[in-house]
């Protein structure tokens, strides 16, 4: 990064985007948020605030936005923020840009590929193969971002130079960095989190107690983990904070979308309804299908993640999969 300073790019106008975009304005002469809607970006760039994701926030005076993609192209870091079905796609159009070899690309969402189960960090790799490629994940909801609330990321890669540097321009007075060069386990602890997030959802919904749903992710936690380990993360990761820190946040907080929709399902509405009264993505509910696929590669046991993809996919009803769940035979903890 020639001058860490000059300009920062942010695929996405998210809500998650949006709340980046402000943590780089601390760093940033410019920070342009690349978003898929004019109307969005006339909104950003007039008014300066982003209402359908982040309403009552006031961006910054040095955050703009542009639905031309080809904006990146002078970028000194690029972050992508995007829904993950779409991040193979742009990943090809970015490289047609002719983006410099020497810029960072930064994947912020949380998701493995159908059908692959291919890594975010990988897919934009294989579409640029010659960029420094890194990771940002953690208990990070965007409306306490935004409102500058203290919050904790980690920052990861292959390659400590570069965590070091992304660490600095990530850091805040409010938003905290840590780094990791586990990147694998990083991005599995982000994607499998939003799974148990919609059980967790779905046993509120269906009036569960406290005990029951602190129970419900404790298993989400050794669920993940033997997972995580399985396909290719390492086991200190997932006690970290884009393991069970991420997995604490989403699976309590009413900020956490997977939440919504899954206690939207234990409230008696179908998916279709659940994901239309949220109004935004929730990444749990396609990663769901990709994770499960994902799972059944390996002879790792997944009672959780299975009974969020029969609910999701195969209609089962949500009060009916948590009864099956908390009445399963008993075993060691440890199992």
């Amino acid at each position: 990064m020639s001058s860490p300073s000059t300009k920062a790019v942010i695929l996405g106008s998210g809500s998650w985007g949006t709340g980046l975009a402000i943590v780089l304005s601390h760093h940033f002469k410019e920070v342009l948020i690349i978003s898929r809607s004019e109307q969005q970006a006339a909104e950003i760039n007039a008014s300066h605030t982003n209402q359908h994701y982040l309403p009552n926030i006031t961006l910054p005076e040095n955050i703009r936005c542009s639905h031309q993609l080809s904006d990146a192209s002078d970028a000194e870091v690029i972050l992508f923020v995007i829904p993950t079905s779409a991040t193979r796609e742009t990943s090809i159009k970015l490289a047609e840009i002719g983006i410099p070899a020497h810029t960072p690309l930064v994947s912020c969402s949380k998701g493995i590929e159908r059908g692959t189960g291919t890594r975010m960090s990988a897919i934009i790799s294989e579409a640029l193969p010659n960029n420094p490629i890194a990771v940002l994940s953690g208990p990070n909801h965007a409306e306490e971002v935004a409102e500058n609330l203290a919050t904790c990321t980690v920052v990861g890669s292959n390659s400590e130079a570069l965590t070091a540097t992304l660490q600095d321009i990530f850091t805040t007075a409010n938003f905290r960095t840590y780094t990791s060069l586990d990147v694998a386990g990083m991005e599995l602890g982000g994607a499998l989190k939003n799974v148990f997030a919609i059980a967790a959802g779905i046993a509120a919904g269906i009036g569960l107690g406290d005990n029951a749903i602190a129970a419900l992710v404790t298993r989400g936690l050794a669920e993940m983990t033997r997972l995580g380990i399985a396909l290719g993360g390492q086991p200190d990761t997932f006690m970290g904070l884009s393991g069970v820190g991420d997995l604490m946040t989403t699976c309590y907080s009413p900020h956490s979308r997977n939440n919504r929709v899954g206690k939207a399902l234990g409230q008696g509405l179908n998916l279709e309804q659940a994901c239309k009264q949220l109004g935004m993505v929730a990444e749990g509910v396609p990663n769901t299908l990709s994770i499960y696929e994902a799972a059944k590669e390996t002879n790792i046991d997944t009672p959780i993640i299975n009974a969020v993809y029969e609910v999701l996919y195969k209609n089962k009803s949500a009060t009916q999969a948590l009864q099956e769940l908390l009445t399963r035979n008993p075993k060691a903890e440890s199992c």
